[in-house]
């Protein structure tokens, strides 16, 4: 906990924005931090609440030691503060960032609707560890001569690739795009979370010994059973992005996309990379005078709606068959955990239209070009109220309804009828492992993240990351020092 009295003495405070007039004209990280002294105050609003449901299952997925760290950083031990933090979360500079925080919810005083800013603390905890050099390679006393290919470079397979790291096994991560990061470099925008963050974890990464295969995209230009073939243990990390098909008429016209990839190009050209790859290959797609419409209500969704605003798009509509949410949710039904309620994202605060309990009946174009989206009403069954149609002019639509698993193409198509594979009740085909042992139907392979549990957040892929290294640690050496 932090100061016995803070909650009753200091109001709750998060950092600040730019306006948003001055931060749709950049692709920059548009967050103001607070002071030192302020994030120490705000640290000291932790109270002695007996059950800390923000470290429990149901607020932080890695179990970070919240009330611990806030009482360090509120009597000024930073660097303490910064390895308690480090000792359950290996990137807490992402979580900080792209993390919804469950973990606010969850707090004791969020039944007040004034949780402690636990995400405000978390990133300036991160920020902090860089400025005083506690970001350095950290690589292992002794080897053990196990060798490890870890597929999939996102944070799943950082987090594996770093704790195995440490623990002394040799290990070669594949990365089918030309630069770590996985989709969290690729499809989340530089304006959430800027990419020299991912930069420097792997440097520190390639410090400790983690050799990175960037370029190589396992099932097609390398087989997976070439890797089972060198080396002792394979873990399959290969994220969920397999967008999910609409069944929407008109999906086919010109101006109708997914949306990732017009996430992975806009990401290419603010890293200075080629926006074509193998993966998500498509035209050039700009938002520049347009007006767009954005089809889906998740954070890909006000993800397309950002780039869009930055790209200057004339107007955006964001389309949500979902009925719109209370402002304030009945805490006593819901607490601790996540609520649905009335949330308005960075990006929908920058001027987006948001339509709610509408369907997407049709995307309809003049001459193969998108010209509007022919939209519906729907009652709480989620049905079309005859009389409620309505037009939309757009000249682009995205598509952000979730993702089904992994691509096909490459690891799944190499090993279809070998490797078990479930469909969970959200149309997603996972691959089949247990959240115990993370081992796939075939031997020596292992799979975690956004592949073995469907599309996530990014603090649960570091917690599979963590426990599948943990797991293959025993499976090599017969008992691991890791922590779970």
């Amino acid at each position: 906990m932090g100061k016995v009295t803070g909650f009753l003495e200091i109001d709750r405070q998060v950092h600040k924005y730019q306006p948003a007039s001055d931060r749709i004209r950049h692709f920059r990280e548009f967050t103001l931090p607070l002071s030192d002294s302020e994030v120490e105050k705000q640290a000291a609003r932790c109270m002695d609440c007996g059950i800390p449901f923000c470290h429990g299952p149901t607020g932080c997925p890695v179990h970070n030691q919240i009330p611990d760290w806030n009482d360090l950083v509120y009597n000024g031990e930073w660097e303490t503060a910064i390895r308690n933090l480090h000792s359950t979360n290996n990137f807490p500079e992402f979580t900080g960032r792209i993390c919804p925080a469950p973990c606010e919810e969850a707090c004791t005083l969020n039944l007040e609707d004034i949780p402690v800013a636990i995400k405000t603390v978390e990133q300036a905890l991160a920020d902090k560890a860089y400025e005083i050099g506690y970001i350095r390679p950290y690589p292992p006393l002794m080897k053990t001569g196990r060798r490890v290919a870890i597929i999939g470079s996102g944070p799943a397979g950082m987090a594996a690739a770093q704790q195995l790291g440490r623990a002394g096994h040799e290990v070669h991560v594949y990365e089918r795009e030309s630069r770590p990061g996985g989709l969290m470099r690729y499809g989340i925008p530089d304006f959430k979370i800027e990419k020299h963050f991912i930069d420097r974890r792997i440097e520190q990464m390639q410090g400790e010994g983690v050799t990175f295969f960037c370029g190589v995209n396992i099932g097609v230009d390398r087989s997976v059973d070439s890797l089972l073939a060198e080396y002792d243990a394979v873990l399959y990390c290969g994220g969920s992005e397999t967008p999910r098909a609409a069944g929407i008429p008109g999906a086919d016209l010109e101006g109708v996309h997914d949306a990732m990839p017009y996430l992975v190009q806009q990401n290419r050209r603010v890293g200075g990379e080629d926006i074509q790859s193998v993966a998500w290959a498509s035209p050039e797609i700009l938002a520049n005078g347009q007006h767009v419409v954005v089809v889906g209500g998740g954070d890909t969704a006000s993800d397309c709606v950002g780039t869009a605003f930055r790209q200057g798009a004339v107007r955006v509509t964001q389309l949500d068959i979902r009925p719109q949410p209370p402002e304030k949710e009945d805490k006593l039904s819901v607490w601790p955990y996540w609520a649905t309620k009335m949330r308005t994202s960075s990006s929908q605060a920058e001027g987006a239209n948001r339509e709610f309990q509408v369907a997407t009946l049709e995307f309809i174009g003049e001459d193969g070009r998108l010209v509007g989206v022919k939209c519906c009403e729907v009652d709480e069954k989620r049905k079309p109220i005859a009389g409620k149609e309505f037009v939309i002019r757009a000249d682009l639509a995205f598509i952000a309804i979730g993702f089904a698993g992994p691509f096909r193409k490459g690891v799944l198509t190499e090993l279809d009828g070998r490797m078990k594979t479930i469909t969970d009740n959200r149309r997603s085909t996972n691959i089949a492992a247990s959240d115990r042992d993370y081992r796939t139907s075939m031997d020596r392979l292992f799979a975690a993240g956004d592949a073995r549990r469907g599309q996530s957040l990014v603090v649960w892929a570091i917690r599979e990351g963590r426990q599948a290294a943990r797991a293959i640690d025993e499976a090599l050496m017969g008992a691991s020092l890791l922590p779970r």
